[in-house]
């Protein structure tokens, strides 16, 4: 294993001090832990999708195909277009 010399916070280091001598085990296996820990949460997020879609759906009167044909439907309504002043 190799070795790697990190600085962090006074307040990080108080933290995982304090949580290693609660644990009665070494700083360098809770950093560890934590370190693989933050590589499960992020593969644990909900997706974006996920995150929205209990709304999904819920606007009443859009055609099905709006996202793939937005560039259409914008230049139907007038989108864009130079107003007069």
């Amino acid at each position: 294993m190799k070795t790697l010399t990190v600085r962090l916070p006074e307040a990080v280091v108080a933290e995982i001090e304090a949580e290693s001598r609660r644990r009665k085990v070494s700083k360098s296996d809770l950093v560890r832990e934590r370190l693989a820990g933050t590589e499960k949460s992020r593969r644990r997020q909900p997706a974006l999708l996920d995150a929205i879609a209990d709304i999904i759906g819920s606007v009443d009167r859009l055609p099905r195909d709006l996202s793939a044909q937005t560039k259409k439907y914008l230049k139907s309504t007038g989108y864009g277009d130079k107003r007069t002043r």
